[in-house]
């Protein structure tokens, strides 16, 4: 992909102007071009097929890049698109579009062909016999059932469009539908994804997306959707690590730089705290994070993954069209190059100005960033993707762990090849260089960022549905409970209090005796920021997973973790988990004086500093400043 030289007069930062964005997307629609099956009803990008079969991956690759084309506007390459829409939609052709059905990928890409419709003008413009057929086959979601999620905002999208155009739709759906998205609206400017605790990046590039496309389409006020997209800007705007990259946790994370698409929208529909300079970097950071890291391969095509390809990252209805869902992140291209988005000098991100804690009860998340290294962190006490109980429960590596980062991600496999203890001593105890909980093929559990406990016969407990404590200033806390292990039910109560760079990470745990309890902190492969975690109490031996298959950052993943034997009842564990330059310590953090009494723990932090953490049956957290101020929060 050729991009115009940088520009660091007007991008400082990053470098990129509106010309970047916009041979980016020169770039990405010329690349699929030979794919394209004759008549262009189908573009049908190789790589792992989805569930839904070719024909449906075809019209994905059409439908996406079908979107990018209409927010970039160059009429040359909209009439590729008209004479596939033509195609298309010809019951003739061999390429025809597959029905809209109950539940059928075909509704997500009908709702981007209907945006990119509305967006393009192309519909006027197209024969009138295939505007008829057009509409036909769009008329298929009338009376459609969609999954209780995000998808039923396509169903408003495309019904609305088929109002604009006088086609038959049904307003009653459109209403429904919009009254069941504001069921999951939590506050705070955050909606989950359908019911339960599904909070991740389709709240920005899907829930505020379509509701306030609705209103730009419908004509509707868009001021209550507007004051929300406002609010969650506020803590989205710190999801960004200083090169660009956005905290990688949840589902569908090969669209990429759609994670800029709320920050262009929020300039779009004029509903962002963010100055243009502001939007301008983070979104462009985004872009450049991932051209610069093999995105986009030498065939010009993203790849299913994060960086280079990774199929981990995606999911089964993820087919070889379906990364081009980071065409949301061109909505700026909407905006015209005198708007201050374009002209404004960029200023530098949130994570560039100073160390950052950000607490999103809502989504129950606590975001720390630090100036020194530019990372990003996510620590997760609200997250889990699972429905409402009794629902069976999953346990998601990108959405159960306790931490997640803009440059460290999950371990997927639940083994890896071993492990290897170091013989360091925690605060009461002597390692003594083994694995701890091998099971009969000699492997370890891997312990990314959760803590396991694990029965005599290698079976560990799992982090699946998250029940919340509580989240307020630096400190944030849940617990599980997992009933699949012999010996009885295990329950996992936890808190995270931010400390600079660093997680003082506390457990309160109630298992059987006997039982090996394992905490790890972040996985990172070579190359990457130092992880470490250190014991503070309760903790035996110290040890390394490592894992092959890696991370989206690369293989050969290393996880450092400790390690104890239960006592029985119930028991307190304590660790600092860091990820970044600053990560080595000894096996003593020397700076922290703590001190444990029953439930609770005292902390002196450096500086003065003086946290208090309690768990089990009165849930509460106090820090007290240097300067005498008090913040305390305390379970309902």
């Amino acid at each position: 992909m050729r991009l115009p030289p940088d520009d660091r007069i007007l991008s400082p930062y990053t470098g990129y102007t509106r010309e970047h964005w916009l041979a980016a997307a020169d770039g990405l629609l010329e690349a699929v071009v030979p794919y394209a099956v004759p008549g262009f009803a189908q573009i049908r990008l190789p790589g792992r097929q989805s569930w839904a079969g070719p024909d449906s991956d075809g019209l994905e690759g059409f439908a996406r890049t079908f979107l990018l084309a209409a927010f970039r506007g160059d009429a040359a390459v909209l009439e590729r698109y008209a004479e596939g829409l033509a195609s298309g939609t010809d019951p003739s052709c061999p390429y025809a579009w597959p029905e809209l059905t109950d539940n059928s990928q075909q509704i997500v890409e009908a709702a981007s062909i209907a945006l990119a419709l509305h967006e393009s003008g192309l519909y006027d413009t197209l024969a009138p016999d295939v505007r008829e057929r057009l509409a036909a086959w769009l008329g298929g979601i009338v009376g459609t059932r969609t999954w209780p999620c995000n998808w039923v905002l396509f169903k408003v999208v495309i019904q609305q469009f088929l109002a604009n155009v006088g086609a038959p739709h049904e307003p009653a759906e459109i209403a429904e539908a919009l009254e069941q998205v504001e069921g999951w609206y939590v506050g705070d400017g955050w909606y989950t994804d359908g019911d339960g605790q599904n909070y991740d990046y389709y709240c920005g590039w899907a829930m505020h997306l379509y509701t306030l496309w609705w209103t730009r389409m419908s004509g509707a006020s868009p001021d209550v959707y507007r004051d929300r997209l406002r609010l969650f800007l506020e803590g989205y705007a710190h999801f960004f690590a200083a090169d660009g990259a956005p905290v990688h946790q949840g589902r569908s994370l090969t669209y990429r730089f759609a994670a800029a698409a709320p920050l262009w929208l929020g300039e779009l529909f004029d509903a962002t705290p963010l100055s243009p300079g502001t939007t301008r970097r983070l979104a462009g950071g985004t872009l450049r994070h991932f051209l610069d890291r093999g995105a986009v391969g030498d065939d010009g095509l993203l790849s299913l993954g994060w960086h280079g390809p990774f199929l981990p990252v995606t999911q089964p209805y993820s087919g070889p069209g379906s990364p081009y869902w980071a065409s949301k992140g061109f909505i700026g291209l909407l905006l015209p190059a005198s708007h201050p988005a374009w002209t404004a000098t960029e200023e530098p991100a949130p994570v560039e100005t100073a160390d950052r804690v950000v607490a999103l009860p809502a989504p129950g998340w606590l975001l720390h960033a630090t100036r020194s290294d530019g990372i990003v962190r996510l620590l997760n006490h609200g997250s889990d993707h699972n429905a409402p109980a009794p629902a069976q429960a999953v346990d998601d590596p990108h959405y159960a762990r306790l931490a997640y980062s803009t440059h460290a991600g999950p371990i997927h496999a639940t083994t890896v090849d071993g492990g290897t203890g170091d013989g360091g001593t925690g605060d009461g105890g002597t390692g003594d260089g083994g694995t701890g909980d091998a099971g009969e093929d000699g492997r370890a559990v891997v312990v990314d960022n959760h803590l396991a406990v694990v029965a005599p016969d290698g079976t560990a407990s799992r982090r699946r549905r998250i029940e919340r404590i509580g989240v307020a200033d630096r400190f944030a806390a849940s617990k599980y409970t997992d009933d699949t292990l012999p010996g009885g039910p295990v329950t996992v109560e936890t808190a995270s209090v931010v400390h600079g760079p660093s997680e003082i990470r506390v457990h309160r745990v109630t298992a059987p005796a006997g039982h090996v309890v394992r905490d790890g902190g972040h996985a990172v492969p070579p190359g990457g920021p130092e992880s470490s975690i250190v014991p503070l109490h309760g903790w035996l031996r110290r040890g390394v997973s490592r894992s092959p298959a890696g991370t989206a950052f690369g293989p050969d993943a290393c996880t450092p973790y400790l390690e104890a034997v239960h006592p029985g009842g119930t028991a307190l564990f304590a660790s600092l988990v860091t990820l970044g330059a600053t990560a080595a310590h000894d096996a003593k953090d020397t700076t922290l004086d703590l001190r444990v009494r029953g439930d609770a723990l005292k902390i002196a932090l450096p500086g003065g500093e003086l946290v208090e953490v309690e768990l089990g049956d009165r849930p509460r957290y106090r820090r007290c400043g240097p300067d005498g101020d008090v913040v305390t929060w305390e379970a309902e």
